[in-house]
């Protein structure tokens, strides 16, 4: 039976054709630290125990494929805990968890707040978890991505609403909230051919991919039902695309929202702009 060194070297050394050495040995310790229930401490603290990968040989070629390894496992972390994640639904960034941060803190207690296109529920789960009292909306316009969402809910041990609704429509019914969060498909669809295999022929293109000539269209939508929906200075975050950071605050600048900010993530890239109506 192989140690666990030599099976991370194995899987390491079988995608090292698609991803750089420091990026593929860290995809092939998560896969065996997922395979083992283990942490990554854990691993390393006795990184030469023998160790059996279920379907070993079948994780590697999905790998091989390009298929990102949360897919693989169908787990991805995201601040500090584990969500399930499948094929239908984005894989939760690092990156993302910066714009949970912010809107935590700005959360007064017991704050509605409204996460639009949630996807994994990522953002509205860990909302639920770190705004306190907060009564957490999420709405996607996927039946799967929502019901990835209450699943990790539950996973999680919080509460949230779910509904149906398309971001580009009318979602005054919802109600009235102190705080609205989103985090738009954003990417001009002239970057898809630079994107790395594992984003572009897996994740889904509806929660990535928006028109070159109007990269703001998702923005603009949601802007417009923040004015219904938000109180009196409620809140208003997006996750951006960095090249469209400035555009982004003129829009909700003559959209006649107050206080708009754009802040820099841990790159020191523009991630999130945040308003107040």
């Amino acid at each position: 039976m192989a140690t666990r060194r030599a099976t991370v070297r194995r899987i390491a050394s079988a995608i090292e054709a698609l991803y750089e050495p420091r990026e593929a040995d860290a995809i092939a310790r998560e896969l065996v630290c997922r395979a083992l229930g283990i942490d990554f401490s854990h691993l390393v603290a006795d990184y030469d125990a023998e160790c059996e990968v279920e379907n070993l040989a079948t994780k590697i070629e999905q790998l091989q494929a390009g298929r990102p390894v949360q897919y693989v496992t169908g787990i991805a972390e995201f601040c500090g805990v584990d969500f399930a994640v499948r094929e239908g639904v984005l894989i939760p960034r690092p990156e993302t968890e910066e714009l949970v941060a912010l809107v935590a803190a700005q959360a007064p207690v017991g704050a509605r707040i409204l996460d639009i296109g949630t996807g994994s529920g990522a953002i509205a789960v860990s909302l639920a978890r770190y705004a306190k009292e907060a009564k957490v909306t999420a709405v996607d316009i996927s039946d799967v991505a929502l019901r990835i969402a209450r699943e990790n809910a539950e996973r999680n041990g919080v509460e949230i609403a779910t509904a149906k609704a398309d971001a580009l429509g009318d979602m005054s019914h919802l109600g009235m909230f102190d705080i609205i969060v989103s985090n738009p498909p954003y990417i001009p669809q002239s970057d898809l051919p630079t994107m790395h295999a594992n984003v572009r022929d897996y994740e889904p293109h509806e929660a990535l991919f928006v028109p070159d000539d109007d990269p703001l269209v998702f923005y603009r939508a949601i802007a417009d039902n923040a004015q219904q929906m938000l109180v009196a200075g409620g809140v208003l975050a997006f996750e951006i695309y960095e090249q469209f950071g400035e555009q982004t605050c003129q829009m909700l600048r003559e959209r006649g929202f107050r206080e708009v900010t754009s802040v820099r993530d841990a790159n020191l890239k523009e991630r999130i702009v945040w308003c107040r109506k």
